[in-house]
């Protein structure tokens, strides 16, 4: 494909900033530097064309009165970019509950859609998000899912279907994050399941992030949906593309928003499950991923032609160490990467 492909836009996550710092860690890093850090990031005259969001203190509380989100709209305009997809927090330390768990913690997961929803609908008004779906999980874990898994499947599957009406009220469209330490959504195979047991597809749909769909060729806290063997050596690319090429042709009529990413096929985490995928760096000597490649394999059917349902895409970066995420260099990496994917794998309109 020509270089002059205008779609998918390419998008930077803000949530790094966030995920894995506090007390225990390292401190978060605010929205304006996250902001700041995207804008500043340039090859060959390319920019990121926008972010997208958590919204989850101390970037944006999900309570934000009017006057704050157009505080946040005007930050973001003032950097040249647009809003995507943002992330609802739907989690119990996040004032969330399980989605499989008590009539009152999934009353509180569906109370934290709502207000995602009703922030990203506002946005949507303002002219600041032309695009982009609002983000959840299960939010348990595998573990607990397991001690029944049919019924906690069922009792998820409910509560996104509760989680889809409110959605659609809103005039927005959720999207499941498949990960290996979502309980229920923690293997391709289960994913699917999941997603065609709520049976809302104009609503529902599936967000890949090649970090952790990775993964799942391995069977990570589900090796009975394993595609490639324990002990894979990764010197065989062909067996690997064959495995990948499975998962993807099984979730991609599903995918409706799309994390570019790195992966060294190993998982961060405590016990035997709850395990999440290490995100790397671009240039990591240990990534798994030719990201230009497996990227084709959601963005491209099976027909070889660009699907054009991914209207812009994102890199997510969790985990990264603050002295990494402050250098420019890291930043222009991970852009000269996204570049390259829509080159290979957009459009132009």
């Amino acid at each position: 494909m020509s270089a002059q492909n205008n779609y998918p836009k390419i998008h930077n996550a803000m949530w790094p900033g966030l995920v894995g710092k506090g007390p225990d860690s390292e401190p978060p890093i605010d929205l304006d530097t996250m902001l700041d850090l995207t804008a500043a990031a340039e090859v060959n005259g390319q920019r990121f064309d926008g972010v997208d969001l958590f919204l989850f203190d101390p970037h944006i509380n999900i309570d934000s009165a009017a006057g704050d989100l157009e505080h946040l709209a005007a930050k973001i305009r003032a950097r040249g970019f647009v809003v995507g997809s943002v992330v609802a927090p739907v989690w119990p330390p996040t004032g969330g509950g399980s989605a499989m768990g008590s009539e009152e913690e999934r009353k509180r997961f569906i109370e934290q859609v709502r207000k995602g929803c009703r922030i990203a609908a506002r946005l949507r008004e303002m002219g600041i998000r032309p695009y982009g779906v609002v983000r959840i999980d299960s939010a348990c874990s595998v573990s607990d899912w397991a001690a029944d898994p049919e019924g906690n499947t069922r009792r998820i599957a409910e509560t996104f279907r509760e989680a889809c009406d409110v959605a659609e009220s809103f005039g927005e469209r959720l999207a499941a994050e498949g990960e290996i330490c979502w309980g229920g959504m923690h293997s391709w195979r289960q994913m699917v399941k999941l997603l065609e047991m709520v049976d809302r597809p104009k609503t529902l749909g599936f967000q890949a992030d090649m970090a952790h769909t990775l993964l799942f060729t391995l069977g990570y806290n589900a090796p009975e949906d394993r595609l490639l063997p324990e002990d894979f050596a990764w010197n065989d690319p062909a067996a690997f593309d064959a495995a990948y090429r499975k998962l993807t042709d099984v979730l991609r009529p599903w995918t409706i928003d799309f994390h570019v990413a790195q992966n060294d096929a190993t998982v961060k985490g405590s016990g035997s499950h709850d395990k999440t995928g290490r995100h790397c760096l671009v240039g990591d000597p240990n990534g798994k991923l030719d990201i230009v490649r497996e990227a084709g394999y959601w963005l491209r059917g099976a027909d070889g032609a660009p699907t054009r349902a991914i209207r812009h895409i994102c890199w997510d970066g969790c985990m990264f160490p603050n002295d990494v995420m402050m250098q420019p260099k890291t930043w222009n990496d991970i852009l000269a990467a996204m570049i390259a994917v829509r080159d290979a794998h957009g459009w132009s309109e």
